[in-house]
């Protein structure tokens, strides 16, 4: 009886936590292995990404010719609009930080009014994010891909402070009709279960006619040179490239086309970041209930705004996953 009454004495002073361990309540310590595990996830996600690109250095979009969008402005702004997002979710983190510091002084109203601009900040993250998603899918000069898949774009030199400069040229600009019938498939043609998605704007033999009749136009690759740029055909080698070898025109970037390159570009650009969305969507439904509560006056009765400390965690993880995520997409 003595032995055991040793053992329980020494285990207590091993543990020491009770319902505390590490000086840290359970809820906490569950949200840190949720941190944990998530950052496991993000790390094997982004290093997939940096193997695939290494893979396919020589041929991986350039970011500064796909992120160049700014709502309402017509224009190249590589980056502008990207970097706009990154400060508002890194600004939401610092309100979320005064948040969770205006609890542990008791102060309801500050804390309310911090967690209202933490929301704003997730929301017009998440709207922005939407937006670049759509123009991304949309996209804006389209391109031809290849009977071996590679991507083949078109624009002329243009001189811009005494220096020739390639400039993109659209498709819509360049395509000429060329008088050939596209008919969609139908089931009255007797396949009945066959389903055929829909038809590009423009065919092969229109962008070659458009090449034909603007010969200032050339063809660029996807391949990028010894100078970090794309790889820009003569004249002869366009017009063989789109002839020769032209399968489709393609415009804008899903799952299995990309006009900016490689589609595996694309494919890792809506998995990570929409999975990165997918968190600060849910960080700013479950902001929005814990607002509510601040304003009802629950953590008050309780004595500790604990909880808005425990949502706070998780959103400067939030936070610190896109710093990762905008590093490699989008700087690297």
């Amino acid at each position: 009886m003595d032995t055991t009454v040793a053992n329980t004495g020494t285990e207590g002073k091993t543990w020491g936590g009770g319902n505390q361990p590490l000086k840290s309540s359970y809820g906490k310590m569950m949200m840190w292995f949720f941190i944990v595990s998530d950052a496991l996830t993000f790390s094997g996600f982004l290093a997939a990404y940096g193997f695939s690109r290494f893979k396919f250095i020589g041929s991986w979009p350039i970011a500064d010719e796909v992120f160049t969008h700014v709502p309402f402005f017509h224009g190249n702004y590589p980056m502008i609009y990207v970097a706009f997002m990154t400060f508002v979710l890194i600004m939401s983190s610092v309100t979320m930080v005064l948040a969770v510091d205006a609890g542990h002084h008791m102060k309801k109203t500050k804390v309310t009014w911090y967690m209202f601009l933490t929301i704003i900040g997730g929301l017009i993250f998440v709207g922005s994010q939407a937006w670049e998603w759509g123009t991304f899918i949309k996209g804006e000069y389209g391109a031809v891909q290849t009977n071996g898949g590679n991507i083949l774009q078109f624009g002329k030199y243009e001189t811009v402070d005494g220096n020739a400069v390639f400039k993109r040229v659209a498709v819509s600009d360049i395509a000429i009709d060329a008088h050939g019938e596209r008919v969609e498939h139908e089931r009255k043609n007797g396949l009945w279960f066959v389903d055929e998605s829909a038809l590009p704007a423009y065919t092969v033999d229109e962008v070659y006619n458009g090449l034909k009749a603007n010969s200032d136009v050339l063809v660029r690759t996807q391949i990028i040179n010894d100078e970090g740029e794309k790889t820009v055909l003569s004249r002869e080698e366009s017009l063989n490239q789109i002839k020769n070898n032209g399968k489709l025109v393609v415009q804008g970037a899903n799952l299995q086309v990309n006009e900016y390159g490689t589609s595996l570009f694309a494919d890792f650009f809506f998995f990570i970041t929409g999975f990165h969305g997918f968190h600060v969507f849910s960080g700013v439904v479950i902001n929005i209930i814990i607002f509510f509560n601040v304003i009802l006056g629950t953590y008050e009765r309780r004595g500790s705004y604990e909880m808005v400390e425990k949502v706070g965690l998780y959103w400067h993880f939030v936070d610190l996953v896109w710093v990762f995520v905008f590093t490699f997409f989008y700087l690297v």
